[in-house]
């Protein structure tokens, strides 16, 4: 399938992806709060290799830039 979204190489570069959104939009503003991530990250299991991804939303483009449309493999049941 086609995702429209953020591609990394290494769950640390999602992960920091992530925090960058967190640390933008003040997510959480305490360890009580329900949301405690802006946006999380996929792994994309099946594909070769297998890489990290954030689906594009329009609150990223300020925080992570703009997107860019790759597929990503789905398990075949």
């Amino acid at each position: 399938m086609q995702v429209t979204g953020y591609k990394y190489d290494t769950e640390k570069e999602a992960i920091d992806a992530r925090e960058a959104c967190d640390a933008y939009y003040g997510i959480p503003v305490s360890t009580d709060d329900i949301t405690q991530n802006w946006v999380d990250y996929q792994m994309a299991e099946f594909n070769d290799p297998i890489f990290w991804y954030i689906r594009y939303d329009d609150s990223l483009n300020v925080v992570l830039g703009e997107p860019e449309t790759f597929e990503v493999e789905t398990e075949i049941i």
